[in-house]
């Protein structure tokens, strides 16, 4: 069983992965407005696998025998001035995410949580992840431009990468329960 304060840590952070998906959903439909298919899909994959980080930790609270506590979402606030400012908005929003996986993870060594630190591992890795493909996103955005036909090849690639988002979410949605 996890400490109470554990067991906090990851409540909020149940409510951190649901407002990440809340932003993505908002950045997808921000894309759907400019004509950007394949972002809007990119963002909307994101979407599904904030809800399903956030569902995985659910779970493992359940699994713990610890209380989930459930907050409100805040609305995300509006980027609208450009798809090179989404994406370092993006960018920007990953690390704050990190930065709490990373809290987490550090408060489970000091309550020598092993169970917790194991478990936490996985969002670790997960966060090299994200921030790594962001990054890629913003420099080609820097190199290409964020309008003509620059964009329109990122926005290409986005909705690839969107696909396969969502075929190895279909294969791993099982060990999220």
């Amino acid at each position: 069983m996890i400490s109470q304060d554990m067991a906090a840590l990851i409540s909020a952070q149940i409510n951190r992965e649901f407002y990440s998906a809340y932003f993505y959903l908002a950045l997808s439909a921000q894309a759907e407005t400019m004509n950007l298919k394949g972002t809007a899909a990119w963002f909307m994959a994101k979407h599904g696998e904030e809800l399903t980080h956030a569902l995985k930790m659910y779970r493992y609270l359940i699994d713990q025998d610890a209380p989930v506590v459930l907050m409100g979402v805040a609305a995300p606030e509006a980027v609208t001035d450009g798809v090179l400012r989404i994406f370092e908005r993006t960018l920007e929003h990953e690390r704050t995410v990190t930065s709490s996986i990373n809290t987490m993870l550090d408060h489970a060594l000091t309550e020598k949580d092993h169970a917790t630190a194991i478990f936490l591992q996985w969002f670790v890795t997960e966060q090299i992840e994200e921030e790594a493909t962001v990054k890629d996103i913003v420099g080609r955005l820097r190199l290409f431009g964020d309008q003509g036909y620059g964009l329109l090849m990122i926005d290409n690639e986005l909705a690839a990468m969107a696909k396969q988002v969502g075929k190895t979410a279909g294969a791993t949605s099982g060990t999220a329960q």
